[in-house]
């Protein structure tokens, strides 16, 4: 069976696995969904967000996507369980990467920047518990970066003041590993790492979800194509045309994306579910 890979998030963050993903399998057929029309996820209550991932994963086997990536923390936090207890293809999640952060830290303490819904949620604390023992982790929850990058900042001078804000404090107590907890953040990482000093390491997990993926896909005896490479597939529940501009902004500003086409306008209605 060919492998058709169904990734989603609440919006344009996602994009940073998609694009992890493709230049590992270009030839990988992959289709996104940006929830955007329910955008964000991090201020919702978990029930509500568990209740949105299901229709969006229904929706995505639905079109036939033989493994699906939820590329959001959060969602991953509220839903993955039952996700994968509903669902009939193999279901990745993502999560802060609290433990490679634990492990290269050679200070004993680190930070985790992530949305509110995800600093709250269950599967942080039990990172913390698992792999952080040994560690001082400070969590910081970032109200409105994740908007920013919505509209396509991954810079400039509101991103720079709410990470300078964020990681002063911690790095000056000692911090030398930044976990990023939100696949949104992944765009501002290049201004992140501008401001902290040398020796201090910015993780994100998207590259290993990626790894991830194609791992499962080679487990489960899935077939990638050949030949040329493909363009990813998306679809938005939101305005199209402000998700295309979020796009282009970012490109501009030097972040490389996949090429993608067939943009349309979901079904799917805003804070519907199954």
């Amino acid at each position: 069976m060919l492998a058709h890979v169904g990734i989603f998030d609440s919006g344009i963050g996602g994009l940073t696995v998609v694009r992890a993903l493709h230049e590992r399998e270009r030839t990988l057929p992959i289709r996104y969904l940006a929830d955007t029309a329910f955008f964000p996820y991090g201020g919702r209550d978990p029930a509500e967000v568990r209740a949105r991932a299901l229709t969006l994963g229904h929706s995505l086997v639905d079109q036939g996507c033989t493994v699906l990536v939820v590329a959001c923390n959060t969602a991953s936090s509220a839903a993955l369980d039952q996700l994968r207890a509903e669902l009939p293809v193999p279901v990745i999640g993502i999560e802060p990467p609290l433990k490679p952060a634990a492990e290269q830290s050679r200070s004993g303490r680190v930070l985790v920047l992530a949305t509110e819904g995800t600093v709250a949620g269950e599967r942080l604390a039990e990172l913390e518990a698992n792999h952080a023992r040994d560690v001082t982790v400070q969590m910081v929850p970032m109200p409105g970066l994740a908007d920013l990058v919505e509209l396509g900042e991954a810079s400039g001078d509101r991103v720079h003041s709410q990470l300078a804000e964020a990681v002063t404090g911690p790095v000056a107590l000692g911090a030398d590993a930044v976990a990023l907890g939100c696949t949104h953040y992944g765009f501002v990482a290049q201004t992140l790492r501008g401001l902290l000093p040398e020796g201090v390491t910015v993780i994100d997990a998207a590259d290993a979800v990626a790894r991830r993926t194609v791992d499962v896909i080679r487990e489960r005896d899935l077939t990638i194509g050949a030949g040329d490479p493909l363009p990813v597939v998306y679809e938005v529940t939101g305005d199209v045309a402000l998700f295309d501009q979020a796009m282009a902004c970012l490109r501009e500003s030097g972040e490389a994306l996949p090429p993608m086409v067939d943009a349309r306008k979901s079904g799917l209605m805003a804070g519907g579910t199954r």
